[in-house]
């Protein structure tokens, strides 16, 4: 352990000199990766929270790749699907509880993939991309209801949608509906006292518990929720009445998951008791290093620390994640807790992690370009 941490501290150094070889590494990592996962995988899948997370990530790194090929990867995955999420056209019969066949439109899992139909729209307007997003997003602030995010995912699922279609609108109510959808999930998930998500209300301690009597936070939980709001911020108005509210949350959860990271770089499944579920994770890790690269990129996270978390996080997810032959490996499976005795090794991976490193490295590169 005490090597591993003075192995950080050698690279921090370097990665204060010499940045344009790093850009041009990470660039390469980046590329590796994701021609690994398109090479290996069709995109005509499904548009489930599983794959379209991927896409999230694909869709932000073609912004500093500008790779048509890989564009057409998404392109040719929305197609697939309709540019759709849940299919159902009855109204009447829509739902938000878990669910993945086509009456669960209300369902968070079944609404990222409006994220990236939106950044395509973006990139090549036609009234097909986003009308499926329009039609169900509308419907769905114009509603009573207010319990949709029940659990932590479900705040990177939507909470950029609301931004991404607030942008496409204008209409305020989006930015509205989002503020009161994440009290409730708040007053479900959050703790205060540790300023981190429990994955949703059976998580909640002391009614659960670790393994060893401890508060249980899910990794890739508190990954999604941190990632979220980094999303949010970079959309949000910053005259919203909310953004501070959101600000806030932000460099709170960053305080919170710094002091928890593991001297390897990466961070444990359940984040306050290594010990429940030990060893490398991915899909956790990729998240709070793209949140925390991108806090500092963006001037919110200004302490020395945050850096050297992050660079120590990066580190992990390109030397030891990412194997030689462009697989990301580690990354726990399809999931909702840190399970005891679950296997996570090299050739563990899944669309979800893949995207989580492409949003990581695309703020790595960010951060080194800007040196």
């Amino acid at each position: 352990m005490r090597i591993n941490f003075i192995l950080c501290l050698l690279l921090i150094g370097h990665f204060s000199f010499g940045q344009k070889l790093k850009k041009e590494a990470v660039l390469s990592q980046l590329k590796s990766a994701n021609q690994y996962w398109q090479s290996h995988h069709k995109p005509e899948v499904w548009a489930f929270w599983d794959q379209a997370a991927y896409h999230t990530g694909n869709m932000e790194f073609y912004k500093i790749s500008n790779s048509k090929s890989e564009l057409k990867y998404s392109e040719d995955w929305a197609r697939f699907n309709d540019w759709k999420g849940a299919k159902s056209t009855n109204k009447q019969h829509w739902k938000y509880s878990y669910g993945e066949t086509d009456e669960y439109v209300l369902f968070g899992d079944w609404q990222i993939c409006f994220q990236t139909y939106i950044d395509l729209y973006n990139l090549s307007p036609s009234p097909e991309k986003i009308a499926r997003a329009k039609e169900v997003m509308d419907y769905q602030i114009h509603s009573a209801n207010t319990d949709y995010w029940w659990w932590a995912d479900g705040l990177y699922m939507v909470m950029p949608v609301m931004t991404k279609m607030y942008q496409l609108t204008k209409d305020p109510l989006y930015l509205d509906k989002m503020y009161t959808y994440l009290q409730y999930a708040d007053s479900i998930m959050f703790d205060k006292e540790d300023k981190l998500y429990y994955r949703d209300a059976k998580y909640v301690y002391p009614k659960h518990k670790s393994l060893h009597g401890k508060k249980d936070f899910w990794a890739r939980g508190d990954g999604w929720v941190f990632a979220a709001l980094a999303k949010v911020l970079q959309d949000l108005p910053k005259q919203d009445r909310h953004y501070s509210y959101y600000r806030e949350r932000f460099k709170e959860m960053a305080v919170a998951i710094v002091s928890c990271q593991q001297a390897e770089g990466f961070w444990t499944r359940s984040m306050l008791d290594p010990d429940h579920a030990p060893g490398r994770e991915t899909s956790g890790t990729a998240f709070f290093t793209y949140g925390l690269l991108w806090g500092i990129n963006e001037g919110v996270l200004t302490d020395p620390k945050f850096a050297q978390a992050a660079l120590k996080g990066w580190n992990y997810l390109s030397q030891i994640a990412l194997q030689a032959d462009g697989k990301i490996g580690y990354v726990q499976p399809i999931g909702e807790k840190a399970i005891p005795g679950q296997v996570v090794d090299a050739n563990s991976t899944a669309p979800f992690g893949v995207g989580a490193f492409l949003l990581a490295g695309t703020e790595m590169y960010r951060y080194l370009d800007k040196k």
